[in-house]
């Protein structure tokens, strides 16, 4: 019956959505494939449910196992809270998964993370940098704690607060023709090649959102999964490319780039996303709060 349930059979099922297969789930728990595949069959049995699809020796997420994923998390996030109830009020335990789109991620987040751990003395973070859109798919599989986003995303089963602001520039080669510090009409960006970073990522978004409807003629000359890469191609004078002044800034001082000042409202929202479902952990909560602060005092 599903009253006698494990915190090691839930320890087991966490650890399965995590690695996708047996071996790899029985080497991060220092356990026998076989005790893994008991363990998992015992709860599977106990919850009368199947909570993974067999697929090619890989364990997919069903239905039921999204329902449980959320519960287990909470429940072994608030075991672990008990283990170090009377150890140390103070000391803050646990991983800490952090997502992290790219201007934020190589921009503000290396000094977020130090300054909390400084701060905390915690120091079992990870950091992940990917798109927008795929930092959103790995917060929602429970795949990451917290993310730091730019552009806003609408999803049901994340809650979105605002963190921070950033303003975005359209950069040149330091030799295009049109001059970089008076403002200039869109008018005169017509036609032009434009080097945009790849579909989920938060400056393609926004060049989609406000710049590319105010133009009637346009083309993708180049598209890329770096933002260094994006900057050498502009100063190499493959095309213009819309990024955040962040990114932009070291080449922007050392004259690689030039920026395009537009009679537009260039600036955009950052934003801190957890999942609606996931157990806010005093580590978590803790992160959530020093973010904030830390964003209120840079």
């Amino acid at each position: 019956m599903a009253s006698h349930i494990s915190l090691k059979q839930l320890k087991v099922f966490s650890t399965l959505t995590q690695h996708k297969t047996l071996t790899a789930a029985a080497d991060s728990l220092y356990l026998s494939k076989a005790a893994v595949s008991m363990a998992l069959a015992e709860l599977e049995k106990q919850l009368g449910h199947h909570l993974f699809d067999r697929v090619n020796n890989r364990l997919i997420l069903n239905q039921e196992g999204h329902k449980l994923q959320p519960l287990a998390d909470e429940l072994l996030n608030r075991a672990s809270d008990i283990e170090h109830l009377f150890s140390d009020v103070q000391a803050l335990c646990g991983q800490l998964r952090i997502g992290a789109s790219d201007t934020l991620g190589n921009q503000v987040a290396p000094y977020l993370l130090s300054d909390f751990r400084r701060h905390t003395g915690h120091e079992r973070q990870s950091l992940f940098i990917s798109n927008s859109a795929e930092i959103c798919d790995k917060l929602v599989d429970y795949e990451l704690d917290i993310a730091l986003i730019e552009g806003k995303i609408q999803h049901p089963e994340l809650d979105t607060t605002p963190f921070s602001a950033d303003e975005m520039c359209v950069i040149c080669p330091p030799n295009h023709p049109l001059p970089a510090n008076v403002e200039i009409p869109l008018r005169e960006l017509e036609a032009s090649p434009w080097i945009l970073r790849e579909p989920g990522s938060g400056s393609r978004e926004f060049f989609l959102r406000l710049i590319a409807p105010r133009l009637q003629q346009w083309h993708e000359a180049f598209q890329l999964n770096n933002t260094e890469a994006l900057i050498n191609s502009v100063s190499a004078g493959l095309g213009l490319a819309c990024l955040s002044r962040l990114s932009a800034e070291p080449a922007i001082r050392d004259g690689r780039v030039k920026v395009l000042k537009l009679p537009l409202n260039m600036s955009r929202r950052f934003w801190l996303l957890v999942h609606k479902e996931k157990y806010l952990s005093p580590l978590l909560r803790s992160f959530i709060d020093f973010s904030h602060q830390w964003e209120r005092e840079h």
